[in-house]
């Protein structure tokens, strides 16, 4: 009787272990992905957005999670938002993982300092200075003809713009002739008038600009067919001609009596109509 159940149990084991021979092996761990017939080049899988599609329904149809979707998707709002006809990254080809091996080393960078720099605006306008004050007046507008230099001290840059009498529709202001893009440094700025002007102040100065400044000079001339006369003073502001009239009429007056005191004080005209005048 004992043979007989150790030999079955030898039976048993030996048939169970030829069983597990004959089964196939379980296969190992894939990586993460889905296998899929149209890959693209790069290896991700598109997903084109429908209507009515939500980013919790596109990650279970591709049994992958929201926070997974988003991973794939930097761009999607914090709303998750879907739009008809987007695409969606929601996996990686197996066929196109990369192998596993050494990670290559990406060459430094080559650091190229860029120099501080910056520009600014210089603006210049030649006014028609009629008072010949040497200060622009509301009604002092520009003159054309005019040509205006701008020159840094070491020659690096030099331009010349010609001046306008042309006024700002929207501020009715005068137009100036402006420099744009100029470096920052120290300039001469120089003002030829036109052959029919004189100038009303210095024609040259020397101007410093740092980036971001933005300058405006102003330069007067006066027409050589300007007469400057004296104003005529009203009684509001001195002499009236009235007084003038009036002061001629005491002059008159005055001429009278002294002419009338004359004769009277000579001799005939005391002894006139008298028995002594021997007229």
């Amino acid at each position: 009787m004992k043979i007989r159940t150790t030999v079955f149990i030898i039976l048993f084991v030996t048939v169970f272990f030829l069983i597990g021979m004959a089964l196939p092996v379980s296969a190992a761990p894939q990586p993460q992905g889905f296998l899929t017939s149209t890959p693209g080049a790069d290896g991700r899988i598109i997903y084109i957005v429908k209507e009515g599609d939500t980013c919790s329904q596109v990650a279970l149809l591709h049994g992958i999670t929201v926070p997974e979707l988003r991973s794939f998707n930097s761009r999607l709002d914090e709303n998750c938002t879907l739009n008809p006809g987007q695409q969606l990254v929601v996996g990686l080809s197996i066929s196109n993982l990369p192998t596993e091996g050494p990670i290559a080393t990406l060459p430094s960078p080559t650091v190229t300092l860029t120099p501080v720099s910056g520009t600014t605006e210089v603006c210049v306008l030649l006014f028609n200075d009629a008072n010949g004050d040497a200060l622009r007046q509301e009604t002092e507008f520009g003159i054309d003809g005019g040509a205006v230099s701008l020159t840094n001290v070491n020659g690096s840059f030099s331009k010349t713009e010609n001046t306008t009498s042309a006024t700002d529709p929207d501020t009715a202001e005068p137009i100036r002739a402006c420099f744009i893009n100029v470096p920052q440094g120290d300039y001469n700025i120089s003002m030829a008038i036109p052959d029919n002007y004189n100038p009303t102040m210095l024609v040259s100065y020397k101007l410093t600009v740092k980036a971001g400044d933005r300058a405006s000079i102003d330069f007067g001339a006066q027409s050589k067919t300007v007469t400057i006369t004296d104003p005529v003073e009203t009684e509001e502001g001195g002499r009236s001609p009235l007084l003038g009239i009036f002061g001629a009429l005491l002059l008159l007056a005055g001429a009278g009596l002294g002419y009338y005191a004359y004769r009277s004080s000579q001799p005939s005209s005391k002894l006139k109509g008298s028995p002594l005048d021997k007229r």
